[in-house]
């Protein structure tokens, strides 16, 4: 017998440079509307300021878009949750601030969401395609600002294994783009030039850190350096080598993650593995997990790709748990930078 009450969730999510607001009935989305900021690939790389205006003008018509798709007036809403943190200060505060008013104005519980939380609890959204991992399992959180070995122990209760003790792999990703002139963002562009290229084609070295530690900012300098002495011998060698070049960081990066997953798969016994986070999209990460169900005999869990970036539907499945055990927060509730996902 199910005793959940049945709930409606708007949910907010404006901690980078998209604006997202979902409706969810329980835990089954009805709605997710995700308004892009184009602006940024000028300048290679989020503008705070430029981001927090956007999300001023892009606010108000997201929410009314995420209503009227789900099909359900706002008197119906039983809470708002938002994002709370990490992100940029000035893109948390727009969300927040529009939260709190809006459950104030329509006296319902206010709830405050861990961004991190929510991409791992992506998994968790009722979805027929889409299979859920059982307690405990390992998740690899990869994006422009994290990267982390968290194990979840349950909806709320996760522990961090290993993380970066520098630059995280999105951002890896974004900087080679950028030595190599492909523009913002650079992982999806590099992910494409990959496919037809030569992955062991140039050798890049791989950081000495702690058993399930990352660093990226070694290798990020050592891409650098390569091409500066290569396009000093060749001025045309970047164009003439792009697809081998881009395959070969690619597959040093994979390598580095895939290598941290196994210890922690080892030193856990856990054998329930996902990623979450925007980086989780790279076709060749996808690959290289789903080719451990046979040669290791994980299982594994792989998001929709509309649930590895930015949305508001993550934000939601996590307002929808927090909800369900009564953790509501107060109107004063702040925005935070920084933000653990070991903390709610």
């Amino acid at each position: 017998m199910n005793n959940k009450p049945e709930t409606y969730i708007l949910a907010i999510e404006s901690s980078c440079d998209d604006t997202s607001a979902a409706v969810l009935y329980n835990d089954k989305v009805l709605s997710n509307v995700v308004a892009n900021q184009k602006i940024h690939s000028e300048y290679g790389g989020v503008v705070p300021e430029l981001a927090s205006r956007a999300h001023q003008q892009n606010i108000v018509p997201v929410v009314h878009q995420a209503l009227k798709m789900a099909n359900i007036g706002k008197n119906q809403l039983s809470a708002i949750a938002f994002t709370k943190g990490p992100g940029l200060m000035g893109s948390l505060l727009v969300g927040s601030s529009f939260a709190k008013s809006m459950a104030q104005a329509l006296e319902i519980p206010l709830i405050a969401v861990n961004h991190m939380q929510a991409h791992i609890l992506a998994h968790f959204i009722n979805d027929a395609t889409q299979m859920m991992p059982p307690f405990p399992f390992l998740c690899l959180t990869i994006s422009g600002g994290h990267t982390q070995i968290v194990k979840v122990n349950d909806y709320l209760d996760m522990e961090i294994l290993g993380e970066t003790l520098d630059d995280a792999v999105g951002e890896a990703y974004d900087k080679s783009a950028k030595i190599l002139g492909l523009g913002y963002p650079g992982g999806p562009m590099i992910d494409q030039l990959a496919q037809e290229g030569n992955p062991l084609k140039y050798k890049f070295s791989k950081p000495r850190v702690g058993e399930l530690e990352f660093s990226f900012s070694g290798l990020k300098t050592g891409i650098l350096y390569f091409i500066q002495a290569e396009t000093a011998k060749n001025p045309n060698f970047i164009e003439e080598n792009k697809a081998d070049i881009c395959a070969s960081i690619q597959h040093t990066i994979v390598s580095i993650l895939m290598d941290k997953l196994g210890k922690a798969v080892q030193k856990t016994g856990i054998t329930h593995v996902a990623i979450a986070g925007g980086v989780s999209a790279n076709s060749e990460i996808r690959k290289q997990l789903k080719a451990t169900e046979t040669t290791k005999g994980w299982t594994t869990y792989i998001p929709k790709f509309e649930y590895t970036t930015d949305n508001a539907a993550m934000i939601g499945i996590v307002g929808y748990h927090k909800f369900l055990k009564g953790n509501i927060d107060a109107v004063d509730v702040k925005a935070t930078a920084r933000l653990s996902v070991e903390k709610e």
